[in-house]
């Protein structure tokens, strides 16, 4: 897998987070379908906000599907039976009080992204602006997403 996200990783600012910077380790994925990250250490003003441990977890995954789809044969009619979907995903794991002196709870933010077989070939550009249209959009409003996550209201 390419995937292997910058270190420190710049986070997007939000309320309590400015210029937030993230040390990235390699950490041991689920399986080797995956690549797997670890914060070791924080930047920027990140008040409250600790680096990741055995019971307070704060780590980063990515995941490829185990099996990568490719599109069956045509019909006799000349149409596909089927498109097959090849599902990625990039997790975060964050460890997060709940109620004071009770442990941290793990808090999962997980992203998928399936992408039909034969797009990769297809396709490209498309699928390409796809995730920059979607990894934008959550850089510009990863202030905001906190602000409904936290308030309730979208």
């Amino acid at each position: 897998m390419t995937w292997a996200p910058a270190s420190p990783c710049t986070g997007a600012p939000g309320t309590g987070l400015t210029s937030p910077t993230y040390t990235l380790a390699t950490d041991v994925a689920p399986d080797v379908n995956g690549v797997a990250r670890a914060v070791t250490a924080l930047g920027g003003t990140q008040t409250g906000v600790e680096v990741s441990s055995t019971s307070n977890p704060f780590t980063l995954l990515a995941t490829r599907p185990k099996v990568l789809r490719t599109l069956p044969g045509l019909l006799a009619n000349g149409q596909l039976p089927s498109v097959p979907k090849n599902t990625w995903t990039v997790s975060i794991r964050k460890g997060v009080d709940v109620l004071s002196g009770q442990p941290k709870q793990v808090m999962l933010a997980k992203l998928e992204i399936s992408v039909p077989a034969g797009a990769d070939v297809a396709d490209p550009e498309s699928v390409r602006a796809a995730l920059s249209l979607l990894i934008g959009s959550l850089w510009e409003q990863s202030n905001e997403l906190g602000d409904a996550i936290i308030s309730g209201v979208i």
